[in-house]
């Protein structure tokens, strides 16, 4: 029942978009869609901000909208969202998307509309879309398909060169779609470290003295969570500050008093102002890497996260001396003060995209080009 009326709702949709693209598209119109976020994301917002002065006369319009659930109220929201954003891929010549977009992927488009997906992460170091498939943390196989997950995208955004063959194999794809210029946050970090650190430590000046600690994991699906026993210990030491930032599809709670949220700044905001980042598997390791944070990667559920999601680097292997199973043995090396920097550099000459800070200059060179098209 559920695949018949998947077939219907494409069916119907199809009929609504077949009247919708008889309205004339507009060369310089261009359509911003996330389901990353309810408001204007960073890289949207700087991308935009260029085109604008490199094309006074773009048309630029933007649908954000986080489906939290699946509940009656949200689908239904999510569907009238839907429509409004059929019309708009019916009279742009460009759109530009972060995350999948069910009705990007499964309606046929005009000829005149491109369609670049700025995937919201900066690397593939953990499996991902078509990779994980019928796994515990991924989608469900037949309806993925049904759904035609990350088709009909004629670019790709994404990182260094050496995460090309993962991003093919997560979006099912290429390599010639892809784009090795990574995210315009790149710019942004490069250009407001300094800012974003005088803005904490104004906000934490006890930061100063101490040995600051920025814990930010990756989202898990069926998977236990166990990082308090991490925090539990590095807030034994005294001149430790230890930040916990969740992921934005799971954010940790925790009982203890000593642990720091940082509410009013995100996690990449507390990048220039941590001394140590830890996470695991996820992409906030090469935002990390940007600004030549030293990483840890405390990685308690290694074999169970293989199992359940898959990995696509060996983490003992591209970070030797930096990666940890217990808290007792992670929060030891911090107190040390040692760090593998040999490691790091090596992870960043490796996994980085050249050409560091053109990021969203290349990017909006691709929109107008396509504009033009």
């Amino acid at each position: 029942m559920k695949k018949i009326a998947v077939y219907i709702m494409r069916l119907g949709l199809e009929i609504i978009y077949l009247f919708m693209k008889l309205f004339p598209a507009k060369e310089n119109k261009v359509l911003f869609l996330s389901r990353q976020s309810d408001r204007l994301t960073e890289d949207f917002r700087d991308t935009q901000e260029l085109l604008l002065k490199k094309r006074p006369d773009a048309e630029i319009v933007t649908i954000c909208h986080r489906l939290e659930g699946a509940g009656s109220g949200g689908l239904a929201s999510f569907a009238a969202t839907t429509l409004r954003s059929m019309y708009h891929m019916a009279t742009s010549s460009v759109c530009v998307l972060d995350a999948y977009w069910p009705a990007v992927s499964i309606l046929h488009h005009k000829k005149s509309l491109t369609v670049i997906q700025m995937w919201h992460a900066l690397g593939k170091i953990k499996k991902s879309g078509y990779q994980t498939l019928g796994k515990e943390s991924g989608r469900d196989s037949d309806m993925a398909r049904l759904m035609n997950m990350h088709k009909n995208y004629d670019y790709i955004i994404a990182g260094g060169r050496a995460w090309n063959p993962f991003y093919c194999k997560s979006f099912d794809t290429t390599e010639d779609k892809l784009i090795n210029c990574g995210l315009p946050r790149i710019d942004h970090l490069l250009n407001t470290a300094e800012e974003n650190r005088r803005s904490v430590l104004g906000a934490y000046p006890e930061f100063k003295d101490r040995t600051v600690v920025l814990y930010a994991p990756t989202f898990r699906r069926n998977i236990e969570l166990h990082w308090e026993e991490l925090a539990d210990r590095l807030t034994e030491e005294e001149n430790v500050a230890f930040i916990v930032k969740g992921h934005p599809n799971q954010q940790l709670v925790t009982d203890n008093p000593q642990v720091y949220t940082c509410d009013e700044f995100k996690a990449v905001d507390l990048l220039s102002s941590c001394d140590y980042l830890v996470t695991d598997y996820s992409a906030i390791a090469i935002e990390g890497a940007v600004l030549s944070r030293p990483t840890y990667y405390y990685v308690y559920d290694y074999e169970e996260y293989r199992e359940k999601n898959g990995m696509n680097i060996d983490l003992f292997e591209e970070m030797p001396g930096c990666v940890f199973r217990t808290a007792d043995d992670l929060a030891k090396v911090i107190m040390s003060g040692k760090y593998n920097y040999e490691a790091l550099e090596n992870y960043r000459k490796k996994y980085l995209p050249e050409k560091l800070g053109t990021s969203t200059e290349q990017i909006t060179e691709l929109i107008i080009d396509n504009m033009r098209k």
